[in-house]
């Protein structure tokens, strides 16, 4: 059965009416996207109940879900495979007994049933009647015990019935399934694909929702923190400092006076520093978050305390792509080009080298003396495999010596691999992730994706951040910043 296609254009899969959908029909109109009664209600319903399914939603601006496949190999993956054939072989045996025994069969139908019934909006209420009538529970139990149920014709009415109700992306998988002729297959493949067509609902209810849901959170959590404010006049303190601190990070250091007299040039007196921007103040302050001193934790940003989990995955999440990066580099630089112009080969490393960190944090010498053995042996085996000369003894202890070097955060290659990696967040910040990406600085090509995932979560946290506590920073930044020195609608933007 066909998995879930990877960011597939999002289709409404429920907007037709009994007969009435035809391939590349339009979606539905907006009053249908935006209406709360024409949206599944358990969603809607648990928003206002669960605030922090509405606050994450709102943070993530790539809303479609996909598929969880686990790994064959996996012991999880082998036991579900193991469980579902199971399941399908004993409804073959039912259904091929003499006389067949329906009562698995009928359970799968009350299943299928409401499974349709749930991706149909209020208003196709034809369909509806259809599906009902086609599936009454009590009709195919009569004709159960009296041994004359069709699978196979009800299996066809099904498959219509789904014809009407998929998005345009699972057309083909519906009408493959139209030529099986064994019905426990049939129906196997029937619930694969209302799993892919209930998950397509999921999606496009969310995206519908995500707008309303964002401001929900934002209006909500403002709120939240204006009434925690009002009684607590001291609650921006430690935001204020955190602001100041990252606007004096930018100002420049004022040089001492030369000995000869010489100063700066006449335009370059009269220019003066580079005035300072309320949005690359409150940047450089989310950028010093991901070193935030854990002895200071008392004075972390009480705008951002909702955040401070996040902010650590975020953290652990920039120091191991900075180890991962680092490795790449040496090896890189280690063996040339041949082994590295190998996507395979390139793929294989970063994977060995990205599992064997991940406990770097609480081991890294250790961690780092692995990576080292691994990726000179992986090394090693690649050239030989290539036919190429393996590294000469004195290289690979070289080798071996600078990954585990990498183990210290002194290290050379490591500091600036972390520099670039704060610069390309910065720039995300500022232009946006995927034209940050454009021009990436050396040493980071190789973890491309993963730079894309850490500063598209980044970017997602900042910017719900400032959206809820806009005001407060724009009122903190205009007494931080003189008026003067701020660009004339500096802080207004924020």
């Amino acid at each position: 059965m066909q998995a879930v296609e990877k960011n597939a254009p999002l289709q409404d899969p429920s907007g037709a009416e009994s007969g009435s959908r035809k391939p590349g029909a339009p979606g539905p109109t907006r009053q249908d996207k935006s209406s709360p009664e024409e949206q599944p209600p358990r969603l809607t319903e648990s928003v206002n109940d669960v605030p922090e399914l509405s606050r994450r939603i709102g943070m993530d601006h790539d809303s479609h879900r996909e598929e969880k496949v686990l790994p064959p190999s996996s012991l999880e993956g082998q036991a579900k495979d193991a469980m579902h054939n199971a399941f399908w072989d004993h409804l073959k045996e039912q259904l091929s007994a003499t006389p067949p025994d329906f009562s698995c069969a009928l359970e799968l139908l009350k299943e299928i049933k409401e499974i349709l019934l749930s991706l149909l909006l209020p208003r196709q209420s034809r369909l509806r009647s259809e599906v009902e009538e086609a599936l009454a529970a009590d009709l195919l139990q009569r004709e159960a015990e009296r041994g004359d149920l069709n699978i196979l014709r009800l299996s066809k009415c099904i498959l219509s019935m789904m014809t009407l109700l998929c998005a345009p992306l699972r057309d083909e998988a519906v009408q493959r399934l139209d030529g099986i002729t064994d019905s426990a297959l049939l129906l196997r493949g029937i619930f694969q694909v209302l799993g892919l067509m209930r998950m397509d609902m999921r999606n496009y209810t969310l995206q519908s929702c995500q707008p309303h849901l964002r401001e929900h959170s934002i209006l909500h959590e403002r709120a939240q923190f204006q009434e925690r404010l009002s009684r607590q006049p001291g609650l921006l303190d430690h935001t204020t400092k955190w602001l100041s601190r990252a606007a004096a990070d930018l100002r420049p250091v004022p040089d001492a006076p030369a000995s000869s007299g010489a100063g700066a040039s006449p335009s370059e007196a009269a220019s003066g520093p580079e005035p300072l921007s309320p949005a690359v103040v409150l940047s450089q302050a989310f950028l010093n978050l991901l070193l935030w001193d854990a002895d200071h934790d008392e004075e972390f940003p009480e705008t951002l305390l909702a955040d401070r989990a996040r902010l650590r995955e975020l953290e652990v999440q920039l120091r191991r792509l900075t180890v991962l990066a680092s490795v790449l580099l040496v090896a890189s630089s280690s063996c040339g080009s041949v082994l590295f112009g190998s996507p395979q080969f390139v793929d294989k490393l970063k994977r060995t080298a990205h599992a064997l960190t991940e406990e770097f944090d609480s081991r890294p010498e250790e961690v780092m003396l692995t990576v080292s053995e691994q990726v000179s042996q992986e090394i090693h085996q690649s050239l030989k495999s290539m036919g190429l000369a393996p590294l000469s003894s004195d290289n690979m202890a070289s080798l071996t010596g600078q990954l585990q070097d990498i183990a210290h955060a002194q290290n050379c290659v490591r500091s600036v691999i972390d520099q670039r990696i704060h610069l390309f967040l910065k720039c995300c910040l500022v232009l946006g992730v995927q034209r940050s990406l454009l021009d990436l600085p050396g040493g980071l090509t190789l973890i491309e994706a993963e730079l894309a995932e850490l500063g598209q979560r980044f970017v997602n946290l900042t910017h719900h951040n400032q959206q809820v506590f806009g005001p407060y920073y724009t009122e903190i930044l205009k007494a931080l910043i003189p008026l003067g020195e701020a660009p004339e609608t500096g802080v207004e933007s924020l």
